[in-house]
């Protein structure tokens, strides 16, 4: 039994057995099958992987079926904690959320992932691979709203043919780990670490800006809101101030930020800046201006307060700008200027934070008819309030230096403000320009006794004068906030919170945990959460006093359930705690993690944080949670990304159907380097058919041969172990998947070429290319190493070691001609013969794309430098 409920191992076969058109006696009901060969159009020689157009074909349906099966019964895959000397492998590809289908990033994905697991199982290490499901979320919301479906029912059905279509890809999943963070059984602990964090006080509850959709009565996600409008009713959206749930993951910046030290190694440089961006620490000073007061003539007791990372530019301020959210602004606004401000307000509720802080938009803003003072100088600064500066960021109000801030220079153009030039670039005598503001480092003029300063020195003598006077200090700033998790929805976690009147905010206790999501809501898609309007969830006794409460109908961010999954794998049963500690330190931090580039400034943040809250509570002893981390590109096709919406989307079972998982696999990992984007073809797909069929034709040679007792030639020897290296560096080093598969393909093209110089291909030889292929192709390697008539399992054999003796002799490069015109090139040992190296050439596959139908006429071979093929072909016929 499961998290997913009893699954039944010969329940799941036969069904899909009944699905693919194979009988309960294992028979094959050839009707109900679309044989790959009959669907293939006819293959372009120059096009794919260069193979044979005339292959003879395997039976790719029931090959593939046959060790998937086998492969489930024998619970093949499962990861049995192994000893403490053995070494470990944790491989993890980000789970998905159910939507119904797997896509084409799916099948790139986790055939990544699955090569590693496979890769490292082959190398003795002791293998976790699992695999769950991501299962709250929107989308089964708005089903339940648009169609009156369930949202758990339509979840559990596209898990189970999700789960359906991972299978037929040959994924070596642990399924005994499977979990679906919709089960009471996981949440329950997310409701766990949340209580935690609020008796810490990361979990608190604070006014926050949503998106407010008017006429449904609705709070919308981001993802909700397109071009400014509701979704659903296309009402335009505006901005409210709510209570909100947070959590505190500002009080990890500093070391989210130290800590990517421990990351350099095994993350994407490109990741970790992509955070430090998003973090934004920012070093420079706070300083007080205080409000003058017009009524006293005199400084008043209100003073704003800003963050600048620029100190050096403090005499170039000319006014000062605050959030239109800022809490000042009730008691600094006269009674002359309240109307434009509501009316100002009013236009703003129409406008994002994203819109707001567009490069390209018009700065607007309203005068509050009140001035500060400049700490520096004493001069008076009005005060406004403008669109473009957020509370979300510093302390929500500036000192505006148009003549070195592009933002501050634009409001000061629209509004007629003064510009005051104190920063003189270093190879200008003058201001550039009046219409661009010059923002970098120079000496500073216009700054009474700190004119003549270079900024850098200035800076510091300005902060230092600040912090002796009373006026600021030195201070750090990130452009992070706290991780907002409230979601007015139902298809969430609950957030374990009960509030009473008298007691306040009173956490659930942990005894009661799951608070559980109740059945038969009603989902109208306006108004409140449907859990508001659950009376049997909603009222409930206090925790504390047992007086009538209320509790939290709220629920969590879906990225709450992915920011600790890792760690739940590892121990996916326990009903005591979320997991167990020594279990979980034996394999964390994940040795690899695998996932789109996308999630660098979310997810992969929450689970660091996450991660290190996890450690401060004493469950974990690492930093951080994973060591390594993949981003793969995506996969296009004509260009662009795969959406049903652009209806260019290829259907991974359309494509298994025809030409096998191993196939569609093959491509993938072929096509492009994990982290570059990849360009669907249908004539890569036909190649990489084309190639296995090739191998599986050598087996069947193999089969047939005389003797297969005589030892391999020193020549192929040389290819086999080259080959070997080849591989494993590129499997283990850079992932260049890519690269590996083409080192097999030589190997195949060597072994092919033996027969037709006189020689048999050694069994030592194709035995280590079914070794080598498994990972890839894993159905047509287990079966042609079963009938080979090898014993145990092609998955289950070590992987080949390569001999260095074989690796340190000398080789040549030869280039290839056709027709004169270079095609490719081959490397070769030095004493390779003639009639060996013109085998290696017609079998290269750039060759054959230019050799095509067309007869040979000559070979021109000149020793350890070069071999010209030259064709029946006049000169204008040449591409």
């Amino acid at each position: 039994e499961t998290m997913l409920g009893k699954r039944s191992l010969g329940g799941r076969a036969e069904a899909r057995k009944a699905s693919d058109g194979i009988l309960d006696d294992g028979t094959v009901c050839r009707a109900s099958l679309t044989p790959p060969q009959a669907a293939l159009p006819r293959l372009q020689p120059e096009e794919g992987f260069g193979m044979s157009s005339n292959p003879s074909v395997y039976d790719v349906t029931a090959i593939e079926h046959k060790w998937q099966e086998q492969w489930e019964r024998q619970r093949a895959f499962a990861c049995l904690d192994g000893p403490p000397s053995q070494p470990r492998f944790y491989c993890l590809v980000m789970f998905p959320y159910p939507s119904g289908r797997i896509h084409m990033g799916h099948v790139r994905n986790y055939t990544i992932g699955d090569v590693l697991a496979r890769f490292h199982r082959m190398r003795g290490a002791c293998v976790l691979h699992p695999i769950g499901w991501d299962a709250f979320g929107l989308p089964a919301e708005n089903a339940a709203i648009q169609h009156g479906v369930d949202p758990e029912r339509w979840t559990r059905e596209n898990i189970a043919e999700m789960r359906r279509q991972l299978e037929a890809l040959g994924i070596s999943y642990d399924w005994d780990r499977e979990i679906a963070t919709c089960d009471p059984s996981y949440y329950r602990w997310n409701q766990w670490f949340f209580i935690k964090m609020f008796e810490r006080g990361l979990a608190y509850r604070a006014q926050g800006l949503v998106n407010w959709c008017p006429s449904c009565q609705t709070v919308l996600a981001n993802e909700q809101v397109h071009d400014g409008v509701c979704w659903r009713c296309h009402t335009a959206v505006t901005q409210q101030a709510l209570q909100q749930w947070f959590l505190r993951i500002t009080a990890y910046a500093e070391e989210l930020l130290e800590d990517h030290r421990l990351l350099t190694e095994g993350w994407p440089e490109e990741v970790l800046l992509m955070q430090r961006h998003w973090i934004g620490k920012s070093v420079g000073a706070e300083v007080e201006f205080p409000v003058w007061d017009d009524q006293r003539k005199a400084v008043g007791e209100l003073a704003i307060r800003i963050f600048t990372t620029r100190p050096d530019t403090l005499f170039g301020a000319t006014f000062m700008v605050l959030a239109p959210e800022h809490p000042l602004i009730e008691r600094l606004v006269t009674p002359a200027c309240r109307p434009a401000l509501e009316q100002f307000r009013e236009r703003l509720k129409q406008a994002t934070i994203k819109t707001r802080a567009a490069a390209d938009r018009p700065k607007e803003g309203v005068f509050l008819g009140k001035t500060a003072i400049n700490p520096v100088n004493q001069e008076r600064l009005p005060i406004w309030v403008a669109e473009y500066v957020m509370m979300e960021y510093g302390t929500g109000a500036i000192m505006a230096v148009p003549a070195h801030d592009q933002r501050d220079l634009e409001f000061t153009l629209r509004h007629g403000l003064p510009v005051r030039e104190v920063i003189r670039p270093p190879s200008s005598p003058s201001f550039p320009s009046r219409e661009t503001a010059y923002e970098g480092p120079g000496t500073l003029i216009n700054s009474g006794r700190f004119s003549g300063l270079d900024s850098e020195t200035a800076t510091e003598q300005i902060t230092a004068w600040l912090v002796s006077q009373g006026k600021g200090k030195g201070a750090v700033t990130y452009k992070l906030r706290d991780w907002l998790i409230s979601r007015q929805r139902y298809w969430g976690t609950p957030i374990p919170i009960v509030h009473c009147q008298g007691c306040g905010l009173v956490p659930v206790s942990e005894s009661e945990l799951p608070v559980v999501l109740p059945t038969g809501v009603q989902f109208t898609g306006s108004g409140e959460s449907p859990l508001a309007q659950c009376a049997e969830f909603r009222h409930i006794r206090c925790p504390r006093c047992a007086h009538p409460a209320e509790r939290e109908t709220d629920t969590m961010d879906t990225f709450v359930d992915s920011s600790w999954y890792y760690a739940r794998y590892v121990d996916p049963q326990n009903d005591h705690v979320p997991f167990d500690r020594e279990r979980v330190n034996a394999w964390l931090p994940v040795h690899q993690y695998i996932g789109g580039i996308e999630h660098a400034c979310m997810h992969l943040i929450y689970a660091r944080f996450w991660h290190k809250v996890m450690r401060d509570l004493g469950l974990v002893t690492s930093d951080e949670p994973f060591a390594r981390l993949l981003t793969q590109g995506m996969v296009t096709l004509g260009g662009a990304a795969m959406s049903k919406s652009r209806g260019n989307v290829v259907d991974p079972s359309d494509i298994i159907t025809r030409y096998g998982a191993d196939t569609a696999r093959l491509f993938i990992l072929f096509a492009a380097p994990p982290e570059k984007q990849l360009e669907w073809t249908m004539d890569g797909v036909e190649g990489a058919w084309r190639f296995l069929n090739r191998v599986w034709r050598l087996v069947e040679r193999l089969g047939t041969s005389k003797d297969m007792s005589r030892p391999t030639s020193p020549a192929l020897e040389r290819i086999i172990h080259r080959t070997i290296h080849r591989v494993t560096r590129d499997i283990e080093r850079s992932y260049q998947f890519n690269t590996a598969i083409a080192a097999t393909m030589e190997l195949v093209n060597a072994l092919t070429a033996y027969p037709a110089l006189g020689d048999e291909p050694s069994r030592n030889g194709i035995k280590t290319l079914l070794v080598l292929l498994a990972p890839f192709a894993p159905h047509i390697g287990a079966e042609l190493w079963e009938r080979m008539g090898l014993s145990g399992d092609v998955h289950r054999q070590p992987w080949p070691q390569a001999d260095p003796a074989w690796l340190t002799g000398e080789t040549v490069d030869l280039v290839i001609q056709v027709d004169g015109k270079v095609r490719g090139r081959i490397t070769v040992p030095q004493q390779t013969t003639e009639v060996e190296a013109r085998s290696q050439a017609l079998q290269h596959p750039k060759v054959q794309v230019f050799v095509g139908q067309r007869s040979i006429s000559r070979v021109i071979y000149i020793p350890k430098r070069l071999i010209n093929i030259v064709t029946n072909t006049s000169p204008s016929e040449v591409p």
